[in-house]
């Protein structure tokens, strides 16, 4: 008799789904509330570079992420592609290291929404707000994948009219069409430039480029996405193809109004420059607006990080890595164990936030905060070693659905910035310590891995024509 138990996932996600959930899980607090910060400290000219920089290497890796997830459209993805074609030991660290950032994610998430909670309600404990939200984003992605899809449909599409509405409206304050209080003319640009193109010099241009990552994080939740992606072939190429579009409108054009309307000496993190901005042209309530909005986008990343934590844990279960219980999949197709587990994943990293602040938490945010570009690295070189792959078993490039362009430059090039992105940290004495935590994690990953592997004697697989491009 057979005792396997399921661990299929349902193909529930439609276009819409996941064009908002790309969008959406890229719009989060680092566009809200990290921006000012780098404002501040690269300037105008060189946030709108930096965020240009960001732009670019995050759309080279989500072209390379798209001809991976096309052809094998798995979820998890870029954990599976690491395992086939870097070395199954890489696979483990990648999956270790995303599951890590979007459950570090979560504590912070919960942390936040508590304490914009308090701005309405001061008298009420945060934790009880957290506690709420805790039970509102694990209802989402306990219910089924297409009801998680609907409410990430929906706290994305609040956040996108909000930043359309600051676009707009920012953009009428430049050119004087919206008086600004204590303005007697139009700003135009002339605060990108007046105090030089590079105030703080042009390294400070590099040295937030983490950040930038940060705030572009969560790109890659398409690829993850694609096991429950309904017609995978035709929306994940759509999805990847206006990311470029969507980062520059989104990103690049708030940054831009931000950067005109509000001196960089006064962008930071205390506040967040949507409020400035919405308070210099007198939007009645902007604050309690903009908290609402950044609400929505911090409810958002969570509910996007639960689902995306939950994912590479079932992945990694599916693959033999952990214990198959935790694939094991309910009549909704949802995992509820790996779901449970992500969760109090979550709260233990809530509960590491208060107690242990200086120590185990500070660890773990370092990790988390080069936890993604590590993962684009890997998407890069895994997409390298995939053509390589296909090639020498007897494919040919017309078969592949969706084709990165401009092989093998692109992926190098990817995989490269990355790597500048990591290295280029060391000259920032804040941001310092988050290297040199990653990398005795990353051994210690590896270590377990293959401590592991030696005990249960598991080989890495490899790919031929009859490969299933399915779960």
């Amino acid at each position: 008799m057979n005792n396997k138990p399921h661990i299929n996932l349902e193909r529930k996600m439609e276009s819409r789904h996941l064009l908002m959930i790309s969008l959406g899980g890229v719009i989060g607090t680092g566009l809200f509330l990290s921006s000012g910060y780098t404002i501040h400290q690269a300037g105008p000219i060189g946030t709108i570079l930096a965020y240009a920089i960001g732009a670019v290497v995050v759309y080279l890796v989500m072209l390379c992420l798209g001809e991976l997830s096309v052809a094998m459209p798995q979820t998890g993805s870029f954990h599976v592609y690491a395992d086939k074609y870097i070395g199954p030991g890489t696979g483990f660290t990648v999956a270790i290291l995303y599951w890590l950032t979007w459950t570090v994610a979560l504590g912070s998430e919960f942390t936040a929404a508590g304490l914009i909670m308090r701005t309405w309600f001061p008298t009420t404990p945060t934790w009880i707000w957290s506690a709420l939200f805790m039970i509102v984003i694990f209802t989402s992605n306990a219910l089924s994948v297409r009801f998680f899809a609907e409410t990430e449909f929906w706290f994305s599409s609040i956040k996108v009219i909000a930043i359309i509405l600051f676009i707009v409206l920012g953009s009428l304050a430049i050119i004087g069409v919206i008086p600004i209080k204590g303005v007697q003319h139009a700003p135009l640009l002339t605060n990108l430039t007046k105090d030089g193109l590079f105030p703080n010099g042009f390294k400070a241009v590099f040295t937030t480029m983490l950040t930038v990552n940060f705030a572009f994080s969560g790109t890659e939740l398409i690829g993850v996405t694609a096991g429950e992606t309904k017609d995978p072939s035709k929306n994940i190429p759509k999805a990847i193809h206006t990311t470029l579009f969507r980062l520059i409108i989104f990103f690049i054009g708030s940054i831009t109004v931000m950067a005109a309307l509000i001196p960089w000496q006064k962008a930071g993190v205390n506040q967040s420059p949507f409020v400035l901005v919405f308070n210099s042209i007198g939007l009645p309530f902007a604050g309690d607006i903009m908290n609402f909005v950044v609400l929505t986008a911090i409810l958002s990343a969570a509910n996007s990080g639960l689902y995306a934590s939950t994912r590479m844990l079932w992945s990694l279960a599916h693959e033999g890595m952990i214990p198959l219980k935790y694939a094991k999949t309910n009549s909704r197709g949802v995992p509820m164990l790996a779901l449970v587990f992500s969760m109090a994943g979550g709260i233990l990293a809530l509960i590491s936030s208060v107690v242990a602040a200086s120590t185990v938490y500070l660890v773990l945010v370092s990790i988390s905060g080069l936890a993604v570009v590590i993962v684009w690295m890997a998407i890069a070189l895994s997409e390298i070693n995939f053509r390589k792959t296909w090639l020498a078993t007897g494919h040919s490039v017309d078969e592949l659905k969706f084709k990165t362009p401009w092989y093998p430059v692109l992926p190098w090039t990817a995989f490269i910035l990355c790597l500048l992105s990591c290295v280029l940290i060391v000259f920032d004495p804040t941001q310092r310590p988050a290297l040199f935590y990653m990398i005795p994690f990353v051994g210690l990953c590896y270590i377990v891995y293959y401590g592991k592997a030696k005990l249960s004697g598991r080989k890495k697989g490899t790919i031929s024509k009859d490969d299933s491009s399915e779960n």
